[in-house]
Order: C-alpha cells, then structure tokens, then sequence
C-alpha cells in the first residue's frame, strides 16, 4: 500500500471520530437510559461498531451478522446470503443496525424485515456511509455519517480484496488499483 493507491482522502481521521461523537449524542439523546441491541454488519462496520459503542452511555447488547446481496459481483443479485447470523434473541429490544456503507439499499431492507420479524421492539439504522445515487431500494439511515459519491472508497473497515481495511482514514481507491 502507497499514497498512489488512493486518488483523495475524504474524511481524515480527526474527521470520523467528530462524526462518530456526533452520532453517539443522537444516539445517546434519542434513547438515554433505555438499552440498545446492537447488530453489526460485518466485516465492513467493525471499526465503525467499536467506536460508537464505547461513546454510547446505555446497557448495550452486541452482536454480529454477515450478510450479503452481492455474492461475487460489484451489483447486488437481489438475493440476500446471510453467513453468519445473529445469536442472541432480540425480542422485545430496540435494535440499531451499524453498518459501514449503504449502497443499494437491498442488504440492509432484507436484514431489517428480518430483524423485524424476529420481534424486534424497533430497528433503526446507523451507517458511516451512504451512496445515494446507488439505491434500488428505499432505505431509511436513522443515524448517518456521510452521503458520498459513486466512488469506490477503502478505509476505517471498507476494503477492496480485504485489504485497506485498517486504514484510520477513508479514501477514494485509485481505479489504476482494482481496473487491472
């Protein structure tokens, strides 16, 4: 990995840890005292869970899923391939759903009538990233760091071919990375 990886920085770290404060006081003020689930989509969302579940001041339950629409390709197939699934019963909590990036919207729509169907009291939505102009699926984000544009961006958990993961930054890919 070099600086030639990366076309832009978009949020620096300094950046992120603003936002995720910033996110842990709506969080924070919307529930306060009462207990939050939280789900986390993994890989991507790790780094992102992490920082916002130290910020949080209520009991809170975690535990995690991975779940996919895309299988193989960079389109999601419309099909939702769930790999690990949560463990813990959710009945009767409110559920925050943390997930790194929305993008078309069908993986987390899928997870959240799921999470829903298992008795959840509410499910909500926090995620760093957005990708509006990639929706196929309305979904709404309780709790949202950053809209971007359709750009392949890597760090703070994104990846490309599971690397770029531990970057403390999220930067715009180099297509000169992932076109060869």
């Amino acid at each position: 990995m070099n600086s030639t990886d990366f076309e832009k920085i978009l949020f620096s770290e300094q950046e992120i840890e603003k936002r995720v404060d910033e996110l842990a006081d709506e969080i924070n003020n919307l529930y306060g005292n009462n207990p939050v689930f939280l789900v986390s989509v993994l890989k991507g969302s790790a780094p992102f869970t992490v920082d916002l579940m130290k910020r949080l001041k209520m009991d809170v339950t975690l535990d995690f899923i991975a779940a996919s629409s895309y299988g193989t390709g960079t389109d999601s197939s419309g099909h939702l391939t769930v790999t690990k699934d949560i463990t813990l019963d959710i009945s009767g909590c409110d559920v925050i759903v943390i997930e790194d990036i929305v993008d078309s919207g069908f993986t987390l729509s899928k997870i959240k009538e799921m999470l829903k169907g298992r008795g959840a009291k509410s499910v909500r939505i926090a995620a760093m990233l957005s990708k509006p102009s990639r929706r196929k699926v309305h979904i709404d984000t309780d709790f949202l760091g950053y809209e971007i544009p359709d750009e392949f961006v890597v760090g703070y958990g994104l990846d490309y071919a599971e690397k770029y993961r531990n970057l403390p930054f999220i930067a715009i890919l180099s297509r000169s990375v992932y076109e060869k």
